[in-house]
Order: structure tokens, then sequence, then C-alpha cells
């Protein structure tokens, strides 16, 4: 089974994510996703990541009725901070019957080169990239292993979900119900 890996904090999940995992499990040659909710991302300030187990928990309540999108706490287990290379190590190992690939932003694939080991991603995984606004043109764009993808560009992002939450602004629609319903009941990003 093809499964794409679509890793990220998910700090909060909205339907930009949502959107893109979609995109990738239908339009895509991808048979699932999975959501893999990072602890901390080393690229990423930790100040601003809420519990982990809140945000795994907000991501399956934000797929709860998909079929095809799967979220999963693979890095919870591994060491600290996550490193791409390592958790697809790890899946490739645990699931040797999975083809695993990547899914990724433009802004992303810029960076690439800074992650741990890229070059062995790039040598045995596919990589298949989402457009971000401002990120068009990379060097890796025409690389062997990556596929530019027609997904719909989301300009929604944690940080404005985050930034309006603590304003006391709504942000219905722009995550599922069922996620806003438990960062109210928990009072997150106030």
């Amino acid at each position: 089974m093809k499964i794409g890996l679509f890793f990220g904090s998910f700090n909060p999940i909205h339907t930009g994510h949502l959107i893109i995992a979609s995109y990738m499990a239908h339009y895509t040659d991808m048979d699932k996703v999975w959501l893999v909710v990072s602890p901390h991302n080393p690229l990423k300030d930790k100040n601003a990541l809420i519990n982990m187990y809140d945000r795994l928990e907000m991501a399956k309540l934000a797929t709860e009725y998909a079929s095809d999108i799967f979220v999963s706490d693979a890095e919870f287990k591994l060491p600290k901070p996550s490193y791409t290379i390592d958790t697809l190590t790890h899946l490739h190992e645990r699931y040797p019957e999975h083809q695993f690939s990547l899914i990724m932003g433009a802004d992303n694939l810029v960076s690439l080169k800074k992650w741990k080991n890229y070059e062995l991603i790039l040598r045995n995984y596919h990589v298949y990239v989402y457009p971000r606004p401002g990120y068009e043109d990379g060097d890796l764009n025409s690389h062997a292993s990556v596929t530019i993808t027609n997904t719909p560009v989301m300009e929604i992002s944690s940080t404005f979900i985050r930034k309006a939450l603590k304003e006391g602004k709504n942000v219905q629609y722009f995550v599922p119900d069922a996620v806003l319903d438990f960062i109210e009941a928990k009072n997150l990003y106030r």
C-alpha cells in the first residue's frame, strides 16, 4: 500500500491541513495519508507548542470520519527532537509491506537541504509537494524524487489560528467543529 506521510505540529490542525491530506489521498497515486503528529520539529520554536497529546487528539477528532486519512503518533516514541529520516526508518522497519512517501509544502522543499540526511530521503522516498505562496521556484523542484502537485493553495496557518484565538476572534470554519469544541473545552491558545 502506498502511504503518504504528512508530518506536522498540527498546532492546531485546521481545514488547510485536511484539504491538503484529502487532495493527496484522492488526486495522487497514494492509497492513504497518515498525519504524523510531531512532538517537536527541530526547526520550530518549542515554546509555541501545546501538549503533544492535545495536538494528537485534535488531529484524531478532525479525521474521525475520513476513510483514507489516519493519525500517527509514531514520533512520540522516538528520541526528541524528531528527525524525519529517523521516523521514516522506524516506519519502514515497522511496516515493511508499505511504500512510504513524504508530503510537504514548497517552503519545506526549499529548506530540505537543512534536514538531517536529506540526501537519503531523496534517494529512498518520493516527495509530493503542495504549493505555498512565495515558494514557486526551488532548486529541488525538478529532482527525480519530487512531484509538484496542483493541490489548492492554502493560506490558512496554525499561527493565524492561534493568534485569532488569543485575540478572542471566531475561527469557525477554519478548524473542524470537533476541534474547535476541544480547543474551547480545554481553553487552549488563549
